[in-house]
């Protein structure tokens, strides 16, 4: 297979429980000129439904990717879109499945490649994406299929999401597309901004503004917030920096009072 700008874009299934499914999975893919396939605790794989229902994309399983997390899955990405069939508690920046492949074609570029990494992920056949695996990811999208039968088979949901990414990069061939290689500095992967949110939410505990180890939905919705303004990875070292810098005030404002304290009762001795 020729290699195109596609091959920066990985579809990720989670957790799936059936094989055939898999296969469907890469036929619908290779259908559409996308190759590469991620699978996060696959329940049976290697198997030969799988095989069988591939078909004739049998290559794209053979080079296909098992790990056994999201986080794993889409460490290099700096684009990460989640499929989401209902609407949640805090609702996610939602993009539809025509928006969906032309922000991952925009990222990954058409006719100049970027070499921005782009994963489209698809959760379990019976109950989809958790909500921590949700927040993983810059945008949701949604099929919008008929309400009163609204389940989608998993290869035929990826078969919706190929399609749009082929259309979009089809677009892109004809100049139709913006894209994302004219700024300064690359996004930040999914593996910075996790590291990130583990550095904010430990300087916010340790502020007193969250409690320790009960965020609530305060993380939730200043991950929210992050995925919508899709920082760079200059701006998030910068952010990075200003937490350590907090965290360090803190330590030195700590260790006055430590000492205030421990005068006042040598004085009293």
């Amino acid at each position: 297979m020729t290699a195109t700008a596609l091959d920066n874009v990985r579809i990720v299934l989670v957790n799936t429980s059936h094989p055939g499914n898999i296969g469907a999975a890469a036929r619908a893919m290779k259908n559409m000129g996308l190759s590469r396939l991620y699978l996060v605790d696959p329940q049976q794989y290697p198997a030969n439904e799988a095989s069988w229902r591939a078909a004739s994309a049998k290559d794209v399983l053979e080079t296909a990717v098992v790990v056994s997390s999201l986080e794993e899955a889409v460490a290099d990405c700096s684009l990460v879109v989640g499929t989401s069939a209902r609407g949640r508690r805090i609702p996610w920046p939602l993009v539809t499945p025509r928006e969906c492949g032309e922000r991952a074609v925009s990222e990954i570029g058409g006719k100049e490649p970027t070499g921005h990494q782009v994963a489209i992920v698809f959760g379990r056949e019976d109950r989809g994406m958790t909500n921590e695996e949700l927040q993983v990811c810059n945008y949701h999208v949604h099929i919008p299929s008929n309400p009163d039968y609204s389940s989608l088979n998993l290869g035929c949901a990826v078969q919706v999401l190929s399609y749009e990414l082929r259309m979009a990069y089809l677009a892109s061939q004809e100049g139709q597309l913006p894209v994302f290689d004219d700024w300064d500095m690359p996004p930040a992967t999914s593996a910075a901004q996790e590291h990130y949110f583990t550095h904010l939410q430990e300087t916010l505990e340790r502020l007193d503004f969250l409690q320790p180890g009960n965020p609530r939905q305060t993380m939730t919705r200043l991950r929210r917030l992050y995925a919508r303004v899709r920082m760079d990875e200059m701006e998030l070292n910068i952010l990075r920096g200003v937490l350590t810098a907090t965290q360090n005030y803190v330590c030195q404002s700590d260790k006055k009072v430590a000492e205030l304290e421990a005068q006042i009762e040598a004085l009293k001795a």
